[in-house]
């Protein structure tokens, strides 16, 4: 597959090495760690290149150790990433974490991206054709607050008004910490996610960063721009806004949770598939659960997903079926043609 070849999505972000603690405790305290990868839009790419769907990544990566295990580590997933590049100045980003839930004060994280290969992302530094050749691009509110040149990059691409335009995907994903000394960062994401057509944002995240408490006719209200406007709403469920239509809400999913990691990267990729393959909004918000219901089931931040014909029957029962159903570790494993229907439905 070239740079330029055409795939369904192609993910535009930074993805940085990640180290999680063996155990749990203080990062002072934790004595190993285990390495993956993260990274919001890369997470997006592996999950929907697992769901079998088209994806390159672009981006950049440095010249070293990290950067070739990011760049192998995501291929693996059967992510094109023949678009990345390789800095020879400047490092693969890293960041440390630990095992506690990230809404507990327990919760620690730190970064080693300052000055990161990715974070010299600008427009004349990726391959322009490889980002116009997806039906989808995703963005994320993450990659403008890198650095002045990543900002004018996505500004640019969120701005490009051409036929060469794909679908523009934003998930807001307000992260406040990379927004110092940035007082008008809020402002910017707001600002991004009105030149989008797909936008996903939390209702803690519209609050956090814009104010908005009215919940997602509120949030709507101050971004009518969008042609789809999709607002998580944690445990209870999201609802989606589209030009044209009464909104929908769908509720969320009962899951055994066995790490709260990753779970709105997963949710961004089933919607992105279902919308790929132009399925109604109802399903579109139920194919997001069920793959945030996927991470959130397993330790890390990527988890496979369900057998798309699996998922798809899941998707498709009745709303009574469908509150009573709960997932717990291992659900995505497809089990036999003849038991399906009873496990599908089945009560705590």
């Amino acid at each position: 597959m070239t740079a330029q070849a055409a795939v369904d999505v192609v993910a535009l972000g930074e993805s940085m090495v990640t180290f999680l603690p063996a155990r749990p405790g203080r990062l002072a305290d934790v004595p190993s760690f285990d390495r993956g990868i993260g990274g919001a839009e890369s997470n997006v790419a592996c999950a929907l290149a697992a769901a079998g769907h088209t994806v390159r990544w672009v981006s950049r990566v440095g010249a070293d150790g990290f950067g070739d295990h990011l760049v192998e580590a995501i291929a693996r997933y059967g992510v094109d990433t023949s678009a990345v590049g390789r800095d020879p100045h400047r490092p693969t980003g890293i960041y440390f974490r630990t095992a506690d839930d990230r809404d507990t004060d327990a919760h620690e994280v730190v970064y080693y991206r300052a000055g990161s290969a990715a974070s010299a992302m600008s427009p004349g530094s990726v391959d322009e054709d490889a980002l116009a050749a997806g039906r989808i691009l995703h963005l994320s509110g993450i990659t403008p607050a890198l650095s002045a040149d990543c900002l004018a990059l996505v500004r640019h691409l969120c701005a490009r008004r051409d036929d060469r335009r794909p679908l523009v995907s934003f998930d807001v994903n307000h992260r406040p910490g990379l927004w110092k000394g940035a007082a008008a960062g809020p402002d910017v994401l707001l600002d991004l996610a009105r030149g989008a057509d797909l936008v996903f944002v939390g209702e803690d995240e519209a609050a956090a960063a814009w104010g908005i408490t009215g919940g997602p006719d509120a949030i709507r209200a101050a971004l009518p721009e969008p042609a789809t406007l999709v607002v998580k709403q944690g445990s209870r469920g999201a609802t989606v806004h589209r030009h044209g239509e009464d909104p929908v809400f769908q509720a969320a999913l009962r899951v055994d949770v066995v790490a709260p990691v990753g779970a709105g990267d997963a949710f961004a990729a089933g919607f992105l598939s279902a919308t790929l393959r132009g399925l109604p909004a109802t399903h579109r918000l139920r194919h997001g659960h069920l793959m945030a219901a996927a991470a959130l089931t397993v330790p890390g931040d990527l988890a496979p997903p369900s057998a798309r014909a699996h998922a798809d029957r899941l998707a498709a029962l009745d709303d009574a079926a469908w509150e009573t159903l709960r997932l717990g570790p291992g659900w995505t494993e497809r089990v036999p043609e003849e038991t399906e229907a009873e496990e599908e439905v089945r009560t705590p």
